[in-house]
């Protein structure tokens, strides 16, 4: 089986990690098209952070590792622009980019392992926890993913989405393969709660 594809590119100053949810507004026309495309063809399409320039128009350089986005809801949003809720399926390395003649960016990307489905060890159990406090208030946005609180590269990337921190420092967390290690990582930066809070 070919492990590569050529897929349209979404720069975005945002890190998407698999199983997780990206809600987007799409403004610019070449979007507007990639998102019909994507829907009518069933298509996904690949989600960069960019290490230079903005989201609209040019940009310049993205980070090579990064994470397809399958659309899973759609609407009009109140000030008449697209709003799509998608969530990340498959993480890919960017072998070659280039822009189309529509504006739009597109890569040949090679897809990546998918993580070991291992359980949390239990010195990262209060990060389950807390992921079972903190969900249910963000329903929303997490109303497209599926729950895995035994998996620990669920509980990891799901962890990395809701803690403050540097987009280069979430960017090297997807890009751990391990899971396990992934988790050590989040328990040396998050303070275990004390009993009685």
């Amino acid at each position: 089986m070919d492990d590569t594809a050529q897929i349209p590119l979404f720069p975005l100053n945002v890190v998407l990690f698999p199983g997780g949810p990206l809600p987007l507004r799409i403004f610019e026309t070449r979007y507007t098209d990639m998102v019909r495309q994507c829907l009518r063809e069933q298509l996904a399409f690949g989600v960069v952070l960019i290490r230079n320039g903005g989201e609209a128009g040019e940009v310049a350089k993205t980070a090579a590792i990064g994470t397809s986005a399958r659309i899973v809801d759609f609407a009009q949003l109140p000030d008449n622009l697209l709003g799509i809720s998608c969530v990340g399926e498959r993480k890919f390395r960017v072998l070659t980019r280039w822009r189309a003649t529509d504006g739009l960016n597109r890569a040949q990307v090679q897809w990546l392992g998918l993580e070991s489905a291992l359980p949390v060890p239990p010195e990262a159990e209060y990060l389950v926890d807390i992921l079972r406090k903190v969900l249910p208030e963000l329903d929303a946005a997490y109303q497209h993913v599926d729950k895995r609180f035994d998996d620990a590269a669920w509980v990891g990337a799901r962890i990395v989405e809701l803690i403050p921190l540097e987009l280069a420092d979430k960017q090297a967390l997807l890009e751990l393969n391990d899971p396990i290690e992934r988790l050590e990582r989040l328990v040396s930066m998050i303070r275990r709660p004390a009993a009685d809070e």
